[in-house]
């Protein structure tokens, strides 16, 4: 396609600010022109492949799937459900009712259930409690290195004002008082029915039983005793199962509106963003600034790496700030909450990045033929001025692609991080092993910015193809550093079966329609009459195969087959007839904080312990024991609730 739009001369002749790339695009090819019949079996060609990969690769991964979830060892997730929205009643308890509901509807296949409570207080006591033990072991070793002099502190304002006093001894009588409001508080939770929330972590005896609660109605009722799988106890979000079920509409309401103006205002630095970018067209708005900035290091910096920098730095707190709002909005596990962030981070750089930068880019870069041109010419303007945005999209892709690629297998932000950690608060092994934790691969950060560059790809693949060579270095980078990062260097916090392929999906198909309906408004403009009809049909086949692959593929991702569960039942039966179902499940979905015990130090040696004598999840060549010590693996000890008999 590049002989076919360079071989023209409409730019030299259209009065328009353009580069020499521009000349590679379908702006070149003169109004009514023939060519464009070229472009139309491109578009043709490039969706029809897209299509053909994307559906091979949805069988791939639902095939994938399903056998992982068929061949997997056993997990506490797969016999239980979490049942929220559980109505109240004057006479009976949330305890009493759960366990007289299940009892009733699923009389031979109710193990037990494991309450919901409101432990929020008591977590905060213990991360204070951790903090104040961390300080204390850090005194008591620098104690040990100079015993002729006591350590001490002030206790005002960051240790700059108030009383003198010795710091082991306050420290000491700090954590003696905590552990005495923890035990208290702990009290309270276990006997006090206001901390019990309305929802309850439900086990059955067979894979088979909890695949038929999880996944059907249980009242007339539809606003009562919902119920749906439970996350791996890993993914749990303990925080958010507090939250009241009839506060969380509220709470999607309020996110939602936020979301809005978030991403409504942030044009305004996108608008100056790319103000920057097309200095030349500024130079003839504003005169005066063309001596400042026509020297060639100066012009050639701002107009290739300024704006992508200034781009990057504007959204690279937006991840952060997605995620205390998904945190808000109350999803009760780390997979959903992540999920969540990804889709608004995409819709944020569909809106901003890509459709801002093309409307802003173009109005600024085309400001003179604005001011001197006739409304009804605009559209024509705009129609050629899109494709020629490729010029800004490719040094994006070079200054945040490449280089991020690059970045990430340096790991320059985390050793920044750790080594500023390391100068102002490691005081202790502890604190330097927490700050050398690596982390997982953030997919609410990662995955969209994939998917951007998907839409970067499919757009301007036809109308101005050079950018692909770009696109497709990125990808080809990025398969190699992410694919070792995943194995060899993040920890896993947690498996979610590939739950966010459909995602990935949808949006690659919401690329190829608006690279479709662009591409047709842009012939529209060019009087490309008898060729634009032709392309009204690629948007309505495209969603009828999203479709097609929705109700094809998309069951595997949010149905578990009865089938499967029966099998592994029987296969589990024959193989394991002994099994104590109920030991393996009794403390899985208990809350952690109910788990530690006081001496947080003995504490961390039994999960580590218990990490070297049994096997992750999923086997990887790295595991967190902050984040995967215990979640999975049942104890000997009591739980809190246990009305069901002996399996």
């Amino acid at each position: 396609m590049v002989p076919v739009n360079w071989t023209n001369g409409t730019l030299e002749h259209s009065g328009l600010t353009y580069s020499s790339i521009d000349k590679l695009s379908i702006s070149n090819v003169p109004t009514g022109s023939p060519r464009f019949w070229t472009h139309l079996v491109m578009a043709y060609v490039f969706s029809f492949w897209t299509c053909y990969v994307l559906k091979r690769e949805y069988k791939i991964v639902a095939t994938m799937r399903l056998h992982f979830l068929a061949s997997e060892r056993r997990r506490p997730d797969q016999f239980t459900v979490i049942v929220r929205n559980v109505p109240s009643d004057p006479d009976e308890s949330v305890l009493e009712l759960v366990e007289h509901f299940f009892l009733v509807n699923h009389p031979n296949h109710f193990l037990g259930f494991q309450a919901v409570y409101d432990a929020n207080k008591l977590s905060k006591l213990v991360d204070e409690k951790k903090k104040m033990h961390n300080w204390l072991d850090y005194y008591q070793l620098k104690y040990v290195r100079d015993p002729s002099k006591r350590p001490t502190l002030k206790t005002g304002f960051l240790g700059l004002l108030g009383n003198r006093v010795d710091a082991i001894d306050f420290y000491t009588s700090n954590i003696e008082r905590l552990a005495k409001e923890i035990s208290v508080e702990r009290e309270v939770i276990a006997n006090d029915t206001k901390y019990v929330m309305p929802a309850a972590f439900v086990s059955f005896k067979t894979r088979w039983a909890a695949a038929v609660c999880a996944q059907t109605q249980q009242t007339r009722n539809p606003t009562i005793w919902l119920t749906e799988w439970a996350p791996e106890p890993r993914d749990v979000y303990w925080e958010n199962l507090a939250i009241p079920y009839v506060a969380l509409a509220v709470r999607k309401l309020i996110s939602g509106v936020a979301f809005f103006f978030l991403t409504f205002f942030f044009m305004i630095p996108i608008a100056l963003v790319q103000s920057l970018a097309n200095i030349e067209g500024i130079e003839r708005a504003v005169p005066f600034l063309k001596p400042l900035i026509e020297t060639r290091f100066i012009k050639s910096f701002i107009q290739g790496f300024l704006p992508g920098i200034a781009l990057k730095i504007f959204l690279i707190f937006l991840p952060s700030i997605l995620m205390l709002m998904s945190k808000f909005e109350g999803f009760i596990s780390q997979s959903a909450l992540e999920r969540r962030s990804a889709t608004r981070f995409y819709i944020f750089q569909f809106v901003n990045v890509f459709l801002g930068s093309i409307i802003t880019g173009t109005a600024f870069q085309q400001l003179n033929s604005f001011v001197h041109q006739s409304a009804n010419d605009i559209p024509k303007i705009i129609g050629t001025s899109i494709p020629m945005k490729a010029t800004f999209f490719i040094t994006y892709i070079m200054v945040d692609g490449w280089a991020g690629v690059a970045g990430e297998i340096l790991r320059l932000k985390p050793m920044i991080i750790y080594h500023l950690k390391n100068f102002f608060t490691v005081k202790t092994e502890k604190d330097r092993e927490e700050a050398m934790d690596p982390g997982s691969i953030s997919f609410n950060a990662g995955e969209p910015q994939i998917q951007l560059y998907f839409l970067l790809g499919l757009v301007y693949a036809v109308v101005t193809p050079i950018l692909l060579p770009f696109i497709i270095v990125f990808f080809g980078l990025a398969y190699v550093v992410f694919r070792h990062q995943i194995i060899n260097v993040y920890n896993q916090e947690y498996e979610s079966a590939a739950a966010f392929w459909p995602d990935v999906h949808m949006r690659i198909i919401v690329a190829l329609v608006v690279s479709q309906l662009l591409l047709m408004g842009l012939l529209s403009t060019k009087e490309a009459a008898q060729s634009t009809p032709l392309l009204v049909a690629l948007p309505v086949l495209t969603i009828w195969f999203h479709f097609f692959c929705k109700g094809r593929y998309e069951p595997a991702f949010v149905r578990y087959p009865l089938q499967e569960a029966m099998m592994k039942d029987t296969l589990e039966r024959v193989r394991e007839p002994n099994l104590n179902l109920k030991g393996y499940l009794r403390e899985a979905y208990l809350h952690p904080i109910f788990k530690a015990g006081d001496d947080d130090s003995e504490t961390d040696e039994a999960s580590e312990v218990e990490m070297v004598q049994k096997p992750e999840l999923v086997p990887t060549k790295r595991h967190s024991r902050r984040h995967t010590p215990m979640s999975s693996i049942g104890s000997d000890a009591p739980l809190l609730n246990q009305p069901a008999p002996d399996l």
